[in-house]
């Protein structure tokens, strides 16, 4: 589920929702600041990579530069594109 906010940064920054979904599914959660952020490291990409199929991998690969944050209830508040590293 995403928030009026977030369907439009995904819309402004080309996030297409497949990858906002692969990110959901494959990658790692950290809690910073009362909300989960999800992102793909290296291990996560490889794991992306095995279940999505190199065809569909490669398609949706330069959005997995990308963050997602989420709610208390589970909805994606807002996303954005990884220009640096995310401290924690």
């Amino acid at each position: 589920m995403f928030t009026r906010h977030a369907q439009t940064r995904c819309q402004q920054r080309g996030i297409p929702t497949e990858a906002v979904e692969a990110i959901l599914a494959y990658g790692n959660a950290r809690r910073h600041d009362g909300a989960d952020v999800y992102y793909l490291d290296k291990r996560a990409r490889y794991r992306a990579e095995a279940a999505l199929g190199r065809p569909r991998y490669r398609r949706i690969e330069k959005a997995f530069d990308s963050y997602l944050v989420l709610g208390g209830d589970g909805s994606v508040i807002t996303a954005a594109h990884r220009l640096r590293r995310l401290k924690f």
